[in-house]
């Protein structure tokens, strides 16, 4: 074959190479040029303009930086349905965390005889973990769900303080749920007793602080009520009850539209219990009310299924009857009722009285007659067993001449009085008075309990008991601040002192220390106080520290044996430093040789600034900067 012809075949194979490259690359580029003209109309309609599209062959490239995680997954999705998702390089990137708002952080806890469960987002820190351990020392063998998640963001403000007082609510409380936030502090519980729910209360009350809001709802079961009583007045001076007590809520509202149809405008206290003896005492209750305001007047009072309607003196006999009948015939079977109608007495010289009264201060007189000097010196003993022994004056003379159930009435009125923060109780054969102010929003109630209960004849009681919030131990309580302040009251002219050169107490610092400890009792267990020693500059300035350190600690000592709870007290001694007098005379000397307390205050956190906040802070500058530019363009 010739030379030429190899040539020939040769030039045609290399051409038709050539043609099928050509073809080849122009096939591609077409290919690339529809795939990324497809894909980008997609994401147009989809709203997804952040992303670009790039084609390298068959291959499809999605750059761009996406606002979230969920855009992004979109995007390549989006992407995925117009060529094949095998052919989607996903090449994009998601916008930094930090530029968005934190999670809302937040605790559910739950506690009961079964263990504590958690629930929430909490910060990721360190206290964060001392938390964990702390909620698994209360309860054994390990019966804590923690079901936590917990996230790296910058604490919340008020998040620390309140976790400091829901911990504290979870310890205090073996059956609660506990919602804790930034700042905030919810608190559903159950109690054993009315008794144990405002000793709760009180605990929770002393222990927040300012920085959260607490919100309580604690529940007690129901009391056993006995008797079972109620009281209701209409008088000259208003209409009320006494005494109120109901079996439901249903019962409650029944007795207490009948108060209202009587008169009454005041929201009473009507305590929910149980010893009821009729599920017909709502309805018996209804209608004696109603009776007595036919009346026009007086008192009615139920003890168990025992009734006593006394009239107003003066209120007509015939009228008397007719209601008296009406609600004898009205009243279930079970109740019984004993009617009085007053008959106005002839003057006279007046009926003898016992009275008992306690002053603001705690002081107790026993005035008036009693039987025997038996009852007289029992009436001592009792009144100073309930208000102390050197609390109590006792005055009253002996007349055999009294009724036979006098010593019983006047020792019931000292019990009474114990129910008071100050007032009387006034004893005559006729009548019981009780006069005076509570901070107990129960004891008017309680008071009259009491009294049908130890006396039985209910239709002579006057009961004028005024609730008043500032003598309610949970609402009086003072604060960190005022119990510094009380405490430096005490000290001023008088001083704690010591045995000379000695860290033992002088005989007359005891009382000093009991008045100090009758205010600490009351102070917030989260408060801190430091009990600061110091002395003069005689002697060596070593030992006059140790010295000033022996007696900070005995006054700690003494403190803690009347039962303060000094576990965030600190004994310190300063020795010779801060004087407030002359060293160079006596009487400088003798006020540099001293004790003092002081509250030891948290330090002010510095303020941490976020990426957001800062960004925010830029943006303003820059707006800032921009509107003065502007100004003087247009001054220009």
């Amino acid at each position: 074959m010739r030379l030429s012809s190899y040539i020939t075949v040769a030039a045609t194979f290399i051409g038709a190479g050539a043609i099928c490259l050509v073809a080849a690359g122009f096939a591609v580029t077409v290919i690339e040029d529809t795939s990324r003209t497809a894909v980008l109309r997609e994401l147009d309609i989809q709203s997804l303009t952040w992303a670009d599209a790039d084609t390298n062959g068959l291959q499809v490239f999605l750059i761009g930086t996406a606002p979230n995680e969920a855009e992004r997954f979109k995007a390549v999705s989006t992407a995925g349905s117009i060529v094949d998702a095998a052919r989607v390089i996903d090449q994009t990137e998601v916008a930094d965390r930090e530029a968005f708002a934190p999670p809302r952080f937040s605790i559910e806890i739950l506690r009961n005889d079964s263990g504590i469960s958690l629930i929430g987002l909490i910060p990721k820190t360190d206290s964060s973990e001392t938390m964990r351990e702390d909620v698994a020392k209360l309860v054994p063998n390990e019966q804590v769900s923690d079901l936590l998640e917990s996230a790296k963001y910058p604490t919340p403000e008020g998040w620390a303080a309140a976790m400091e007082l829901g911990m504290k609510a979870l310890r205090l409380l073996p059956r609660s749920k506990i919602s804790i936030d930034a700042g905030n502090v919810s608190v559903t519980a159950m109690s054993d007793s009315e008794a144990e729910k405002r000793r709760f209360e009180q605990a929770l009350i002393r222990s927040a602080s300012s920085q959260v809001n607490l919100a309580i709802n604690i529940f007690a079961p129901r009391p056993v009520i006995s008797p079972f009583t109620l009281r209701f007045i209409i008088a000259a001076d208003g209409t009320r009850f006494d005494a109120c007590s109901a079996d439901t809520k249903v019962a409650r509202d029944t007795i207490l539209a009948a108060a209202r149809r009587a008169g009454m405008s005041a929201e009473p206290d009507c305590r929910l219990g149980l010893g009821v003896p009729s599920r017909q005492w709502s309805r018996a209750a209804a209608l004696s009310i109603d009776k007595l305001s036919e009346l026009g007047g007086g008192t009615v009072t139920f003890a168990d299924a025992d009734i006593t309607l006394v009239a107003d003196e003066g209120t007509d006999q015939s009228l008397f009857d007719r209601v008296v009948g009406e609600l004898e015939t009205g009243l279930p079977e079970v109740f019984a009722l004993e009617s009085v109608l007053p008959v106005i007495p002839e003057a006279s010289q007046g009926p003898p009285e016992f009275i008992a009264t306690l002053s603001p201060e705690g002081q107790v007189q026993l005035r008036g007659r009693v039987n025997s000097e038996l009852a007289r010196d029992t009436a001592d003993s009792y009144a100073k067993a309930r208000f102390g022994s050197g609390k109590v004056y006792t005055a009253s003379r002996i007349d055999d001449s009294l009724p036979r159930d006098w010593s019983v009435r006047a020792l019931t009125a000292i019990e009474t009085l114990s129910m008071l923060k100050n007032g009387s109780v006034t004893v005559t054969p006729e009548k019981v008075r009780v006069f005076g102010d509570t901070g107990v929003p129960s004891a008017k109630s309680d008071i009259t309990r009491l009294l049908v209960e130890k006396l039985g004849d209910s239709k002579d009681l006057s009961i004028e008991v005024t609730y008043k919030k500032k003598l309610d131990p949970v609402l009086g309580l003072p604060t960190a601040d005022e119990c510094e302040v009380q405490v430096r009251e005490i000290q001023s002219g008088r001083k704690i002192a010591f045995e000379p050169g000695s860290g033992n107490l002088d005989a007359s610092a005891e009382n000093i220390l009991d008045d100090m400890a009758e205010i600490l009792i009351k102070c917030p267990d989260d408060m801190r106080m430091e009990i600061s020693g110091y002395t003069d500059s005689q002697g060596r300035e070593v030992m006059n520290q140790e010295l000033s350190q022996t007696r900070a600690q005995a006054i700690l000592n003494a403190l803690r044996k009347r039962r303060i709870l000094t576990s965030r007290y600190v004994a310190k001694g300063y020795g010779e430093e801060n004087p407030i007098g002359d060293n160079g005379t006596e009487a400088g000397r003798e006020a540099n040789r001293r004790i003092e307390f002081k509250l030891i205050r948290p330090e002010p956190s510095e303020e941490v600034i976020t990426t957001l906040e800062a960004a925010a802070e830029t943006a303003q500058d820059a707006a800032e900067q921009a509107s003065e530019e502007g100004t003087t363009d247009e001054q220009n």
